[in-house]
């Protein structure tokens, strides 16, 4: 069985989807305005998956020791990934997905 490795990698990006420049600190794996991924790791930071499609964001929910949440769909293979918020994520944005 494959062992599970985060692999920290300092990116800058450009949303897919609204296009916002974000700057990456290692941890970052959405943008923060409009909260869209993208599906490009099997493991976090590996870039290994050969989808590369977008991944929006479909629901947020409040985690007890994690803050907000939010699940990420691939709009290419329909893989699901839930991602911790991160501080400068839009909270208009994450209130309108909360369940």
């Amino acid at each position: 069985m494959e062992e599970k490795r985060f692999r920290r990698v300092i990116e800058n990006f450009f949303c897919v989807h609204c296009r916002e420049e974000v700057r990456g600190d290692g941890y970052t794996n959405h943008c923060p305005a409009c909260l869209t991924s993208l599906h490009v790791d099997i493991n976090p930071g590996d870039r290994a998956a050969e989808c590369d499609w977008p991944m929006p964001a479909v629901q947020v929910r409040r985690d007890g020791k994690r803050g907000f949440v939010i699940l990420h769909r691939c709009d290419g293979c329909g893989h699901e990934k839930w991602n911790r918020a991160a501080e400068q994520d839009d909270r208009a944005e994450l209130s309108r997905l909360l369940i």
